[in-house]
């Protein structure tokens, strides 16, 4: 059959509220033309996120009821160490209550003044942990990967050879760990090769650096490896997740992505050495290691929903539906990010309104005209997010000014969709009358999520 249908039944559903275009612009003038500020009650269709927004499964509903919680040595801890083990063959598994936190705890560890973290692209909550410690977050991100038009397999990739420049230039003794992020989310949500990660593998090893997976989308980034990359076609998505991790030393995640749960996370090592500063510093900051944040329950989700990923017809349905919109904006004459990813599509908010300069946030502009128009909440992953100012006073931009719409797991059905193609028609023709904005106030970290702005 060539339709491709969602794999399972709609078994509970939540109203949506409708407001009126007025009602939207005083709720933004409110929020100081920051989305996260509005209350998710007032937004129609949310995609904001695709991280905890998802719907369980009734087997992990089922799951919630049987957690044991128990403060330490819970079943619930052993059925989820087992799972991850699993799937990644890492042997030592710490529990989390959320991917950033496992960051942290990492970082704790390896980050500290002087030391310097390549990635193919780091997010935002991973450079943050890791700037906070006084490390640097370098961003290697492949060639094609800054290129948002351009149709490529494996836009995720890391740029081997500046890899290995890097390296030469700062020394492997300031490098403690190099990350790889499946699939690249700030780059568009596009996947990374295997052939890429052995080739990362190879360059770190000569230099007895540790590889990391940032590992929040591993089975789409996966699925995306079935799809794309020779040898792999009969393979499944687990054998090819193991052949991922075996090249890695370790993993953090978020298993409100790849793990289908509304909450949690975990770290897991092969070297016991690492696992156990793991855990002291996990004791002091979110819990005994058997349960590290997490209600046992949480973890009987993230252990069903781990298995749950991998299944094949899922994944089909989640990367074609993810397609589907990127498709119809592309017919729309709305610029993206090329092919489309994994969990979202990825508006060139550059090319979409190139009268708005990077330092008015142009991005922003988009994400607001969203909400206004349509009741649509999304993210500007640009200046916003990842702009700096430099010792001159001078903006900095990113590669990129993006605007994702993350399509939340098994939550929005076609007709939800196309909603949201409507809308983004109706920006598009109204792009030349959309202006930036300015900051009013923001913090030190992470501003995106609570700076106040306003328009210029």
């Amino acid at each position: 059959m060539r339709t491709i249908i969602e794999p399972f039944r709609i078994k509970s559903v939540e109203p949506l509220k409708f407001t009126t275009r007025a009602e939207r612009e005083t709720i933004l003038q409110k929020a100081f033309y920051n989305v996260f500020a509005i209350p998710s009650e007032d937004v129609l269709i949310d995609l904001l996120t695709d991280s905890g927004t998802g719907a369980m499964s009734a087997q992990q509903w089922a799951g919630i009821m049987q957690g044991d919680e128990s403060y330490a040595g819970a079943k619930s801890f052993f059925r989820f160490q087992e799972v991850v083990q699993h799937i990644t063959g890492f042997p030592y598994v710490i529990p989390t209550h959320q991917g950033r936190a496992a960051e942290r705890i990492l970082f704790t560890i390896a980050g500290g003044k002087g030391k310097v973290i390549p990635s193919n692209t780091h997010f935002d909550t991973t450079r943050a942990n890791i700037e906070l410690t006084g490390a640097e977050a370098v961003d290697l991100l492949c060639a094609e990967g800054k290129q948002p038009a351009l149709i490529a397999d494996f836009k995720g990739n890391m740029d081997v050879e500046a890899l290995e420049a890097l390296i030469e230039r700062v020394g492997p003794d300031r490098i403690p760990l190099c990350m790889l992020t499946v699939t690249n989310n700030s780059g568009g949500g596009q996947p990374v090769s295997m052939a890429n990660i052995r080739a990362v593998k190879a360059v770190l090893e000569r230099y007895g650096i540790p590889l990391f997976l940032d590992a929040c989308r591993f089975a789409e980034n996966a699925y995306f490896i079935k799809c794309r990359e020779p040898g792999y076609q009969d393979k499944s998505i687990l054998e090819i997740a193991r052949e991922m991790f075996s090249y890695a030393d370790g993993c953090t995640m978020s298993a409100k992505k790849d793990g289908l749960s509304n909450t949690g996370g975990f770290l897991a090592f092969r070297d016991p050495q690492w696992a156990q500063q793991a855990r002291e510093v996990l004791i002091v900051t979110e819990g005994f290691p058997t349960y590290g944040g997490l209600a046992g329950r949480d973890l009987e989700a993230v252990a069903q929903g781990l298995l749950e990923v991998l299944d094949e017809h899922y994944l089909k349905y989640r990367v074609r539906s993810v397609a589907y919109l990127g498709e119809k904006l592309l017919a729309a004459g709305i610029p993206i990010v090329q092919p489309p990813g994994g969990h979202a599509i990825y508006i060139d908010a550059r090319s979409l309104v190139p009268h708005i300069p990077p330092e008015q946030f142009p991005g922003q502009a988009v994400v607001c005209a969203f909400y206004l128009e349509g009741g649509i909440r999304t993210v500007e992953i640009g200046s916003l997010m990842f702009g700096k100012t430099d010792a001159a006073g001078n903006h900095v931009a990113p590669p990129m000014e993006l605007v994702r719409l993350a399509i939340p797991r098994r939550v929005y059905t076609q007709s939800h969709i196309d909603y949201v193609i409507e809308v983004a028609a109706l920006v598009a023709q109204q792009r030349e009358q959309l202006r930036g904005f300015r900051i009013l106030e923001q913090p030190r970290f992470l501003r995106h999520f609570t700076a106040k702005l306003a328009p210029v």
